[in-house]
């Protein structure tokens, strides 16, 4: 009989030590889940501001433009004609437009129906007639 006790004992000891792993386990992955939670409602938006002949412009600044708050960012573009907006949300509208020189491009709208996370959005500047 003494025999089983121990097995008992020994059984009952890896269950425990078991079922604190597996707490470790998934109290460590609650931070990736709620991670997951936390940027399900985030969005970007990126692209490339060009000229009417085609090549991309240096010191465009390109502006976006919550239609909710009517707040606005600004983003002057590097050698590439690149711009980046992260950070915005997907329940919004946002509106974009560049300008440089005396050029202007058309606004584009960035729907809250688009459900890209990562949109592009080239922009293309027109001179005023």
């Amino acid at each position: 009989m003494p025999k089983r006790k121990n097995r008992k004992k020994i059984g009952s000891s890896v269950r425990h030590v078991l079922a604190a792993v597996l707490f470790v386990c998934l109290a460590s992955a609650f931070p990736v889940w709620a991670k997951k939670d936390e940027n399900a409602n985030i969005r970007s938006v990126q692209g490339v501001v060009r000229n009417a002949e085609g090549t991309a412009v240096n010191g465009a600044v390109v502006q976006l433009k919550n239609t909710k708050t009517l707040q606005i960012r600004s983003f002057i573009t590097r050698d590439n004609g690149a711009y980046y907006f992260h950070g915005l949300s997907t329940d919004i509208d946002y509106e974009l437009r560049a300008e440089s020189d005396g050029a202007s491009s058309p606004a584009k709208t960035l729907s809250s129906f688009d459900s890209r996370k990562e949109a592009v959005m080239n922009l293309k500047l027109e001179r005023k007639k």
